[in-house]
């Protein structure tokens, strides 16, 4: 049945699922006729909010195409190349090789969703070339939404933006709702039941997806024309010749590497000795980096790296700016806090954790960024809570689960993954919604019984 489930959401969005950037053109028309019927804002009005909010992701933007290139970079390096191989080696079939996939993308999610957005990308293309080389048929559409997997938990890990946020001394919410910490929403005994049933369950639902008959599969080699050179590239590397000049010295200087690399690995030392084991963005990036220029040796060979993985940029460039106008029309016309309204007018104490979770699933598509969603929804879901004397954390979780779901219908996170993998969305998007739609009932289900 589930099997039958994903083969028909796969049909689906391979005939009805667009492609991302028309999803974003869609969602920026949607958004623009919701404001004018819903809010006291003209059309013109929402041109004004869209152009407002078009180019406030600039700095994200730039941050999203480093973790992709970084990410891709050093996950090219011959050591790490040795781990995911070693990895890749195990699955005997596609089952087994999407559970562990997912499995390996949700535990780095967990840790950051940014490392769980690489990693599972990475193990995806990797399990699928291993597979190719040996003769084992795999499904490389399924691996790569198992690697996507990690974007549907994230929201409840370490990287999760509203419940680290309001565990922020000065957050714009202290007066509210004070300090909350991390004890009473991420490691709260809700947060670690679902956190513990997703890691155990969604590997196995994945697996349940994964088709039976080699002719309904699509290997990899069906997707990317150069899988040939990506295996000899794996097994032998690179090999440039190298000139004898003092520009090809200084290009495949290793002295020169390993000392910008164990500066920057020095600061990183640092950082974790000094704030914790807090992970952002921009530290992500930098280990990254500075671990990159160092595996890679030389620093030519870096750059060969990073010119490749900029490959897999195109869609974020293109695709950011939309999204930001959608969430500055969402949030400068009031849309938002409507929406969200609707959600709370039919609310009880018992109900309203389900309605936030709805609510927070819905703006997701719309409104694709975790903080930046808590940002504009955050002090709706805070007043409600507080008029119904519904626990904060527990409202808290429920718009963090509703956010993160809904990835799984929304491309907009996919697109380092595909660009990665060199999948599109349509390929990957029909197994995330059968998963999304399933999964529906289990977090409903544990918002009424597990306790906050």
């Amino acid at each position: 049945m589930i099997r039958r489930m994903g083969e028909y959401f796969s049909r689906w969005a391979d005939k009805y699922m667009p492609d991302p950037f028309i999803f974003a053109l869609l969602l920026t028309f949607l958004t623009m006729i919701l404001g004018i019927i819903f809010t006291e804002n003209s059309l013109f009005d929402m041109f004004k909010h869209w152009h407002k909010g078009f180019w406030t992701l600039l700095t994200f933007s730039m941050q999203m195409c480093l973790i992709l290139v970084t990410g891709y970079a050093l996950a090219t390096t011959t050591l790490v190349r040795k781990v995911i191989d070693g990895l890749a080696d195990l699955p005997k079939t596609t089952g087994g090789a999407s559970f562990l996939v997912c499995l390996v993308a949700i535990i780095a999610a967990y840790i950051n969703w940014g490392l769980g957005l690489i990693v599972g990308a990475l193990m995806a293309r990797q399990v699928a070339l291993r597979g190719y080389e040996k003769g084992i048929p795999m499904h490389y559409p399924l691996l790569g939404a198992a690697g996507y997997i990690g974007l549907a938990v994230w929201h409840g890990g370490f990287s999760g933006s509203a419940p680290l946020l309001v565990a922020t001394k000065g957050h714009f919410l202290e007066k509210e709702i004070g300090t909350i910490p991390v004890s009473e929403t991420l490691f709260s005994p809700l947060n670690i039941i679902v956190g513990v049933c997703l890691l155990v369950f969604l590997p196995l639902l994945v697996r349940l997806l994964a088709p039976t008959d080699p002719k309904d599969m699509v290997p990899i080699d069906q997707v990317l024309d150069n899988v040939d050179e990506l295996v000899k590239e794996r097994k032998e590397g690179v090999t440039v010749e190298r000139r004898d000049t003092l520009a090809s010295k200084l290009e495949n200087s290793i002295v020169i590497s390993l000392a910008i690399g164990i500066i920057g690995m020095i600061i990183v030392v640092w950082y974790f000795v000094t704030k914790g084991f807090k992970l952002n963005l921009n530290i992500v990036n930098f280990t990254f980096l500075f671990a990159g220029i160092i595996l890679h040796r030389t620093p030519i060979n870096y750059v060969r790296a990073i010119t490749e993985g900029t490959k897999g940029c195109a869609g974020i460039i293109l695709q950011f700016p939309f999204y930001s106008g959608i969430m500055g029309m969402m949030k400068f016309s009031g849309l938002i806090v409507v929406i969200a309204g609707w959600f709370v007018a039919i609310s009880n104490q018992i109900t309203y954790p389900l309605f936030t979770f709805i609510s927070a699933a819905l703006v997701n598509i719309f409104v694709p960024s975790g903080g930046g969603q808590w940002a504009v929804q955050g002090p709706v879901v805070v007043e409600a809570a507080k008029a119904l004397n519904v626990s904060y954390p527990k409202s808290i979780m429920a718009l963090a689960y509703g956010d993160q779901w809904t990835n799984l219908f929304q491309p907009f996170w996919a697109l380092a993954l595909l660009g990665i993998t060199g999948l599109k969305a349509r390929q990957i998007m029909g197994y995330a919604m059968a998963i999304m739609f399933i999964g529906f009932l289990f977090f409903l289900f544990s918002l009424v019984v597990f306790p906050a």
